[in-house]
Order: C-alpha cells, then structure tokens, then sequence
C-alpha cells in the first residue's frame, strides 16, 4: 500500500521523468554537436550522451528518468536544462514539477507588492525626460519614466529575469556580464537576508537561467552597485553611457528609484535624438 500523500508525489517525479526521457528522444545528436554515429536503437540522445552533457552520472540520469530519485537539487536540473536547450517556459516547468515533489513552496510563494506610492509616481512625471524606474529588491519593473519606457522598449515585468532569460538582454546591455554579476550580487543579498521571494526567484533562475546565473549567484561575494555606469545600446540612439545613482525610498518592501543621466555629451545627445525621434512618431 503507498503511504498517504506518496502517491502524489510518486506521479510528479513520474512526470518529471518523462518529461527528461521525452526531451532528450527529441534532440538529434547533430543539434547537440555529437556525430550521428552507428545506426540507433533509440530516437535522439542516449543516456550516456545527455548524461556526459550535464555532468552527472547514467546512473543517476536512469533513476530520474524512471522516478526512482526525489531529491535532484536545482544546480542538476540546469545542467540538465541547458544540456537539453529546454526554452524558458520548459525550465520554469522543470522547476515546478521538481518544488512539487519535494513539498517546496512554488506557486504560493507571496511576490512583493507591486503598487507605487502617489507621491513616488508624481516624482517620476516631474523627472522627465530622465530616464528613471521604480523597482524592487528581486527587480520587479513597477513605474518609470517614458523616457525610460523608449530606452527598454519593450520594458520586461522583472530585470534579473530578463538579464538571465531574454537573448534581447545581451543586445541591451553590451557589458552583459557586468550587469549580470549585479543582478546575481541583488538576489544573492535579499535571499540571504531571509526574503523568501528572492530565493524562490534565485532557485527558478538556477534552471531558468542555467549555468550563467548558477556560477554568478554562488560566487558573488559583494553587494550590489547602487551608483555607477552602465553602456546601453539602442536600435536608432546607438551606444549610450548613462550614469546611474539608486535612492532607496522609505517601504516594507524595500523600493528604490533609479535615475538615469547622460555620462557624456555623445549620450546626452543620442538620448535628445531618441526622444525627438519618438515625439515626431506620435
């Protein structure tokens, strides 16, 4: 007789195994850079294959395939996910079956409220047309500028998000890995001062974003710049550098301003052109 409640989770760790065995009979050794080989007795990747890909054992990758282990950490589900090039939504998914199974919180994790004070929202209207955002401690876009709104276009919902997740984030940011490391320093900072909420976003990115975050989020060992320079790119204002100072604002949920301003005379004017461009536009 299964004991009560082990079912339940016996049917996950079933799902999350064939959801493995299904991805890797899907991808074409050519698509993960190994030779077709002899003829196969099975579509797509052996184990053997996916498994040296990932850097775990056969082994292992045999019993999470047929649900016979409940406890694979989030590092191995990245591995796993980058191995098997799973999109977004497939990591997310790969997470969730995985918090599900081992009676993790997942989706009743509470997320930070997203509503701006009256008077935060009426400084950003007297800051325009400063690029400026109001975020969060875990990045959460919650109000900014229109100025800002035409520098981001579009503006993702959540930046650490979109620095590990978006391929648009590379393009933006030329300095990728600079901003990264930050966005991984950010979520490191709150996880470990006991907000639940980043470190319920640091273990979807360990699968999400993959190996980049994983290396970035154990080995950061500073805070978070809260003044500096960031080099943007824009598809019609070309590079800018815009410097950037961080004020934080009196909330439980630790809220800060962000404000943006041309780091040199070339900037300055390719952010006047961006907004003269966009005014023609309307």
């Amino acid at each position: 007789m299964v004991p009560r409640g082990l079912g339940n989770t016996l049917q996950v760790m079933n799902e999350l195994g064939a959801f493995l065995r299904a991805r890797r009979e899907s991808i074409a050794p050519s698509d993960a850079g190994l030779p077709q080989g002899p003829r196969r007795r099975t579509p797509g990747l052996r184990r053997a294959e996916l498994a040296t890909l990932a850097g775990i054992s056969v082994e292992y990758l045999t019993r999470l395939e047929q649900g016979r282990d409940r406890n694979p950490s989030t590092e191995i589900l990245g591995a796993l996910a980058d191995a098997l090039s799973l999109t977004v939504d497939e990591r997310v998914y790969l997470h969730r079956l995985l918090k599900a199974t081992t009676g993790g919180v997942c989706q009743g994790t509470a997320a930070p409220a997203r509503s701006v004070r009256p008077t935060v929202t009426a400084v950003l209207a007297r800051l325009e047309p400063t690029p400026a955002l109001v975020t969060n401690q875990v990045g959460d876009v919650l109000a900014y500028t229109s100025t800002y709104g035409r520098l981001m276009d579009p503006v993702p919902e959540n930046l650490a998000w979109f620095v590990f997740t978006d391929p648009r984030a590379r393009e933006v940011f030329p300095d990728w890995d600079q901003v990264a490391d930050e966005w991984a320093a950010e979520l490191r900072a709150a996880a470990s001062l006991g907000d639940s909420y980043a470190a319920f976003m640091a273990e979807e990115l360990r699968v999400a974003g993959g190996a980049e975050f994983h290396r970035r989020y154990e080995s950061s060992a500073k805070l978070a710049s809260r003044t500096g320079v960031e080099r943007w790119r824009h598809p019609r204002a070309g590079d800018v550098r815009l410097a950037f100072e961080t004020l934080m604002l009196p909330d439980a949920d630790e809220q800060r301003l962000v404000v943006y301003l041309p780091a040199d005379e070339s900037s300055s004017a390719a952010l006047d052109l961006l907004a003269v461009r966009d005014n023609v536009l309307q």
